[in-house]
């Protein structure tokens, strides 16, 4: 992939829209991380329907999807989108993303999801981002909280993963917020 097509790097991860060309590699990261995975987002499949059918949810204004490549080999490491933006006097999003079994314990991810961060702060134009995590899962807290999201609060049965519903912490971050932090990003 060549870095024209990187809407913003950092020393080791860099950013680009995800692309239909993406699914071989995508599919194969998902299979291989299934058991990690499947905790937090449930048993999905990624099949050629369901992954034709996040890129046309992608291709809406409400919704951006991404993919974490490392600079050097274009390789995906990792996974985020932006869901439910609202325009308007809220100009906000819901984050979501997602490690791969392979590149995890390499800080891939934080590194990732912070340029995604700066990102919808930037071109996207947006003012607050939220994002909704399960409690027992950790990794992804810390990795938010390292990113300057604040914990907001609590809810409970959130969302039906795996046959049940899920309680949730809401955290957030403002533009303000990740102005006054640094995560080493180059535009």
């Amino acid at each position: 992939m060549a870095a024209t097509d990187y809407l913003v790097h950092g020393p080791r991860v860099a950013v680009r829209r995800v692309h239909r060309q993406d699914y071989a590699e995508l599919s194969a990261l998902r299979r291989e991380s299934a058991e990690m995975l499947r905790r937090w987002l449930g048993a999905r499949e990624m099949t050629v329907d369901a992954f034709e059918s996040s890129l046309e949810r992608f291709e809406q204004p409400t919704h951006e999807g991404f993919v974490l490549c490392l600079r050097t080999t274009g390789a995906i490491v990792g996974g985020a989108n932006i869901n439910n933006i609202v325009r308007g006097s809220l100009q906000c999003g819901t984050l979501g993303y997602t490690a791969y079994a392979s590149t995890t314990g390499f800080g891939y991810l934080t590194e990732g999801v912070g340029l995604v961060v700066r990102y919808a702060f930037g071109p996207l134009g947006l003012h607050r981002l939220e994002a909704n995590i399960q409690p027992e899962n950790t990794s992804s807290l810390r990795l938010v909280e390292r990113l300057g999201f604040r914990r907001e609060g609590y809810s409970a049965a959130f969302q039906f993963i795996n046959g049940a519903w899920r309680d949730h912490e809401r955290w957030a971050v403002t533009a303000e917020a990740v102005g006054r932090t640094s995560h080493g990003v180059e535009r």
